[in-house]
């Protein structure tokens, strides 16, 4: 807010400290804490934000008109009237969250309350000539089949989050990292994307994504300085220092996949980041710790479970993924560091506590280990909460 009124001029409507722009704190701050704790009566507003009755009564008469609150019956079984209740208005604003990967999109669609209203999979088994045409046309229909599902249409959306392998860079506008998506690299992507949805689109790596979700409702909540590693059919990082997601000057920070580590071969040149046709890595971290990898510890055809309950073959994972933790760990010490993706969820805790011991005795700080025990997709998850911030930092400014 205090942004909007810099070189403003005394009285003008963005000046800090007008009663319009006091008004629209004050109204952000009843929504988000009906947002934090659901349907709330007048006078427990009032306690939690301080404001008078009259100021009370006043803002959610503004809300109310506006679209943004309603009255979701009434509160009983104490002395005088019964008190309304309220709650956000769930059409006050939608959102899309998406997850590539290599063979199709899954799209999903919710209200401003984050209510999961609509979720569609799109697979990409005929990808046309055109593939930059293609991936747009593949992200419209995953969208297009959550929002038939909702009964809503493209005006209802406020925000879409995607998430993918590799990261944006922020000069070019491109997609670094992920050259196993054909029709993702396009300097334009984002535009075109935003033209066939029509509302903004943000793309995000999809690990960082992973750890919003840990962060919002996960393993990393009350950690402002964590990484979560992402063990599955491909290898990557998220860090977050100071409570902020690190990510780099080209968008590659946390890609700890082509990290060097010993008995790995190194990642050079166009390979980085190419992967092997069957997801084993080119080198790097990735080739000692993918799912692929690991399933083939024992000789191949075996699941990654089956895998874990060999004793054997858990504590050669476990001392690979605490070499690569350790590397991290040196670098950017963290309180936290949480595993995820299909190995890890494998390993379970059993793979938690090998790790730990793998770590015992070096001459590093001694981060706490956690096996990642969010339900569902974390890079849809995260796609959302990222998705409904963005949306309801615009529904939510009466300024």
């Amino acid at each position: 807010m205090a942004a909007a009124g810099t070189g403003s001029t005394p009285g003008t409507p963005g000046t800090p400290g007008t009663p319009r722009v006091l008004r629209a704190m004050n109204d952000r701050a009843v929504l988000d804490l009906l947002v934090l704790h659901g349907p709330l009566t007048r006078t427990r507003i009032g306690e939690l934000t301080g404001l008078s009755k009259p100021t009370t009564s006043q803002l959610l008469g503004r809300l109310e008109a506006a679209g943004l609150v309603h009255t979701t019956g009434s509160l009983s079984g104490r002395p005088g009237p019964n008190a309304l209740l309220y709650e956000i208005d769930p059409g006050a604003g939608h959102v899309a969250a998406l997850s590539a990967d290599p063979t199709g999109i899954t799209a999903l669609v919710a209200d401003i309350t984050g209510t999961v209203i609509g979720q569609a999979r799109v697979e990409a088994d005929a990808v046309a000539e055109d593939v930059r045409h293609r991936t747009a046309q593949l992200v419209a229909e995953a969208v297009d089949g959550a929002l038939r599902q909702a009964g809503l249409g493209h005006d209802d959306l406020r925000a879409a989050v995607i998430g993918t392998p590799g990261a944006i860079d922020p000069h070019t506008g491109q997609l670094r990292y992920a050259p196993h998506l054909p029709g993702w690299h396009s300097r334009t992507l984002r535009d075109d994307l935003a033209a066939v949805l029509g509302t903004p689109v943000a793309i995000e790596n999809d690990v960082n994504l992973a750890a919003v979700a840990e962060q919002y409702e996960g393993a990393a909540q009350d950690f402002d300085n964590y990484v979560l590693t992402w063990l599955d059919e491909g290898v990557g990082a998220a860090i977050v220092l100071g409570g902020t997601l690190l990510r780099g000057a080209t968008g590659g920070a946390g890609e700890i996949g082509y990290m060097p580590l010993p008995g790995a071969p190194l990642v050079r040149g166009g390979s980085a980041g190419s992967g092997s046709p069957d997801g084993g890595g080119d080198g790097g971290f990735e080739s000692l710790v993918s799912a692929y990898v690991v399933r083939e510890l024992s000789g191949g055809g075996a699941t990654l479970t089956e895998v874990m309950a060999d004793d054997a073959a858990l504590g050669e994972v476990a001392r690979r993924i605490a070499t690569g933790i350790a590397a991290v760990v040196a670098v950017v010490d963290p309180e936290l560091v949480v595993l995820s993706g299909s190995v890890a969820q494998a390993g379970g805790d059993k793979l938690r506590v090998r790790v730990e011991e793998e770590l015992t005795g070096l001459a590093l700080p001694r981060p706490q280990i956690r096996i990642s025990e969010l339900d569902g997709d974390p890079i849809l998850t995260g796609a959302l909460r990222s998705a409904l911030t963005q949306a309801r930092d615009q529904v939510f400014d009466t300024a």
